[in-house]
């Protein structure tokens, strides 16, 4: 297990933990919460051994394997699939073993290096790392494309894929969905339901932490305390101990205010003088409970619309997409004020050119694209980042986005958004991404535009001001198109949602969890699709197609039927030398080539058969590929 005993964490002169002591027993789901420089990322650090505690103990056992997820991910021409599996460092390492062995002939090395690789899972683990891959938004042929090929984003998911496929006994992820889609977000949150290793997780997705973690480790006033259950029953659990904290902080109070009026009017009187100062060194002696406080940094609301045209936007049987190429075709979309349409589908679906679209970043290809009188469209989107002036304070942002506005107004506006006092006018350069996506939501509301357009506005966003931004969304008056793997705000700020899907984006009768439900049909339905043969009825095939296909068969039936045999006697074969491996005497002898030669041919047995297993599974797949006519 992991324990913390009396544990103080500093980073230079800032104090982050005092006195953090509990333990984590090995299958915890451990999600770590906290506001921003609160200690959550130092707290990692010391987990991964980069920091050490100022005082106390952290003890980890000395033989765990720790996983996280690599910062950064050099332009690396290996293929990506093999970057996975680079993530798994014994398994490269019995490989590598397994080449020398096999160049110097030494036989005994390699029955134990086969045995070894077995036991890990070696012969599945490129499976292993091909259904990572997918469930992480990679195509087969992606999975073979240099590292190199890949923006930003999709590095971030090989990192993390690289992480997963380590066999860990200690995980940590520092917000994996930061980078995800809704569809990589779910599977995500079912593998990690499935990890049995101890997981230490910072997320700011609250149904994500709900879904996957039974603990929260809490800091707060350089405290970290550990809650049992989810998010949702952290946050009940704080609530109770914030009300109980500011009823004992009441009632002190209480008693102070009584001992200080008797102190104030006995004090001068002789008579009365003892009690008084036997009452002062009570309340010198009282520790005194801090006022119960949960104050969010963040307060703002969007300004008064100036104008609402009703509707704001129509597409009329719009096709859009690039270069002559539909990627969504027929599209019949009217937005009216008020309206907050959800955009679902998996990803490269055509989410994002359809926001384009409606942004006019993109033109139709046919059809008409009508605004309204007056529009005024409010786009969110990733590369609005990349457009703030990194050498500019949020003030002068402001002041170049308003002149004519005073710059205390212009200060109070952005203190809503935690831009106080020194925050304001420093240069955003060196903003951390939540802190960039903050000042990009404030330019974006103080334009008033009566349509938003936000694509995953939450990424880099904390708990707070995610909570923030939902409160604000509900009371905006205009319309909204929104994309976003946070179900949280998803589910709290849409009325409606529509399905972008196979080239159509249609209405989607149903909510999030009923699109979670499509989309495991969706994925089961395309797998079957893969895997059963379209039935042809036509009974006027001719009979050289009859034989064509039952050419196609004969040899895949001979092969499986010797495969068969193969199995059954290397089966035997394996059973008999088990059963002379499961005799103490042999391990007793003095001859110790013997037992080698054993425990050599036991392994390449293993070996032989589960290959055989694989490719009797294949020709199987194949010949339902190829269905008998009759």
């Amino acid at each position: 297990m992991i324990q913390f005993k009396n544990l103080n964490l500093a980073r230079g002169v800032k104090v982050l933990v005092q006195g953090a002591t509990f333990q984590l027993h090995p299958g915890h789901k451990v999600g770590l919460t906290g506001a921003n420089g609160a200690g959550k990322s130092s707290v990692f650090a010391m987990l991964r051994g980069e920091l050490h505690p100022e005082s106390g103990d952290l003890d980890i056992p000395p033989h765990w394997v720790i996983a996280h997820v690599a910062q950064e991910t050099p332009a690396l021409s290996e293929a990506a699939i093999e970057f996975v599996l680079d993530g798994d460092e014994e398994l490269r390492n019995v490989e590598l073993a397994l080449q020398a062995a096999e160049q110097g002939h030494e036989g005994e090395k390699l029955g134990e290096l086969h045995a070894r690789l077995a036991d890990i899972g070696g012969y599945s683990a490129r499976a292993r790392a091909a259904a990572l891959l997918h469930g992480l938004g990679f195509s087969d042929t992606e999975m073979a494309r240099p590292v190199s090929d890949f923006s930003g984003g999709w590095r971030v998911r090989l990192n993390l894929a690289r992480a997963l496929m380590c066999r860990s006994d200690l995980l940590l992820l520092d917000e994996p969905t930061n980078h995800l889609d809704l569809d990589a977000v779910i599977w995500l949150e079912d593998w990690l339901k499935d990890y049995r290793g101890t997981l230490l997780l910072i997320s700011h997705d609250r149904d994500f932490l709900d879904a996957v973690v039974n603990h929260i480790a809490h800091i707060e006033q350089q405290r970290l305390t550990l809650y049992r259950g989810g998010y949702s029953d952290f946050e009940r659990q704080r609530a109770e101990k914030l009300a109980q904290q500011q009823s004992m902080y009441e009632r002190q109070q209480r008693e102070v205010a009584h001992l200080q009026s008797y102190i104030d009017r006995f004090r001068a009187k002789a008579t009365k003088a003892r009690q008084a100062q036997s009452r002062i060194k009570a309340l010198e002696r009282m520790e005194r409970i801090s006022a119960a406080h949960v104050d969010s940094p963040f307060s703002f609301g969007f300004r008064p619309l100036l104008a609402t045209p009703d509707p704001l936007l129509v597409l009329d049987e719009v096709d859009a997409g690039y270069q002559h190429q539909v990627v969504l075709g027929n599209i019949k979309l009217t937005i009216r004020p008020g309206e907050r349409i959800g955009l679902l589908g998996r990803n490269g679906a055509g989410k994002s050119t359809l926001i384009k679209l409606l942004a006019a970043e993109l033109d139709p290809m046919c059809g008409r694209r009508v605004e309204g009188k007056e529009l005024k469209i409010g786009y969110f989107a990733q590369h609005q980042l990349e457009q703030l002036r990194p050498d500019e304070s949020p003030l002068q942002h402001m002041l170049r986005l308003d002149p004519q506005t005073r710059e205390q107004e212009h200060r109070n506006y952005l203190g809503g958004f935690d831009f106080r006092g020194d925050m304001a006018t420093a240069a955003c350069g060196a903003f951390s991404g939540g802190e960039k996506s903050r000042l990009a939501l404030a330019l974006l509301i103080w334009h008033q535009p009566n349509l938003l357009l936000l694509d995953e506005p939450t990424n880099h966003l904390d708990l707070e001001m995610r909570h923030a931004l939902t409160m604000a969304l509900q009371d905006y008056e205009g319309g909204m198109v929104l994309v976003s793997h946070d179900r949280a705000l998803l589910r709290s700020t849409c009325d409606r949602f529509i399905l972008v899907s196979d080239g159509k984006a249609e209405a989607f009768d149903g909510d999030i969890d009923d699109y979670k439900d499509w989309l495991a049909q969706h994925q089961a339905a395309g797998k079957a699709a893969e895997e059963k043969p379209v039935a042809r009825n036509d009974r006027a095939q001719s009979k050289a197609e009859r034989q064509a296909r039952l050419a196609e068969r004969r040899p895949l039936i001979k092969e499986s039927e010797k495969l068969e045999a193969d199995m059954a006697s290397w089966q035997k074969e394996k059973m008999q030398m088990d059963e002379q491996l499961s005799d103490p005497a042999i391990y007793e002898s003095a001859d110790k080539s013997r037992l080698q030669d054993l425990l050599k041919l036991q392994a390449e047995l293993a070996q032989r058969i589960e290959q055989a297993e694989e490719r009797w599974l294949e020709i199987h797949e194949l010949l339902e590929a190829i269905p008998v006519i009759n």
